[in-house]
């Protein structure tokens, strides 16, 4: 992916972060849901199990190379109690006090080792609500080359970097599907060199798709 990207991200995504009181508000309108809305008779078992929803916040950092632009994901370390050996952003809870923007840059850092002084914040995506009660403010940044990474393996077991142009292909967003608590779910996935790229992690993926590159934005 050449030319115009980051002018069309720029144009695109959100100059300042939702409050959390509308992170946290009645609905969004993005989520894990969207491909698995609710029967109109209700789903009393689901809703009666469902998380208390917490705010997070994820920095999606796209590496600004000269062959073309990278996204770097993590894959979760395989001890972790929630979500664990899964690929995701670098990103957590927004502790109080803190913006988005300093949640997700915190959280990168101390996944991952990346200093901020590579990171800019570009904009921000509607904010995303996991199964798991998360509600997820996605922050867009361009990353310069050049810096190292310290992975935390307490939290991570490694990073690695998907081209972009691969990720905003619609062709490479699969749905899949899966029974759980004994009914059919389905979900992205964009599966990559090795890499199962699904769940949340794709549904943001596909969000940013469908708000910047899709045709007739």
């Amino acid at each position: 992916m050449t030319g115009n990207w980051r002018e069309l991200i720029l144009a695109r995504v959100d100059d300042v972060a939702p409050p959390l009181s509308v992170v946290m508000g009645e609905k969004v309108a993005h989520g894990d849901h969207q491909l698995n809305p609710v029967p109109v008779d209700g789903d009393r078992a689901e809703s009666e199990d469902r998380p208390r929803l917490r705010a997070a916040a994820v920095l999606v950092p796209i590496v600004d190379h000269a062959h073309g632009p990278h996204v770097l994901l993590t894959r979760r370390a395989d001890h972790l109690g929630q979500h664990s050996g899964q690929v995701a952003f670098p990103g957590g809870k927004i502790d109080a006090g803190e913006t988005a923007a300093e949640a997700a840059l915190r959280e990168a850092e101390e996944e991952v080792g990346l200093a901020r002084s590579y990171v800019k914040v570009a904009g921000f995506l509607d904010p995303y609500e996991t199964g798991t009660g998360f509600r997820i403010v996605p922050v867009i940044a361009f990353v310069q080359p050049g810096f190292t990474l310290t992975i935390s393996t307490d939290e991570v077991a490694e990073a690695f970097e998907v081209p972009l142009s691969f990720l905003m292909n619609p062709d490479n967003h699969e749905r899949h599907s899966v029974i759980w608590r004994g009914r059919p779910r389905e979900y992205y996935a964009m599966p990559y060199d090795g890499h199962h790229i699904w769940g949340a992690t794709a549904g943001m993926l596909r969000n940013m798709y469908d708000r910047i590159f899709a045709p007739g934005r």
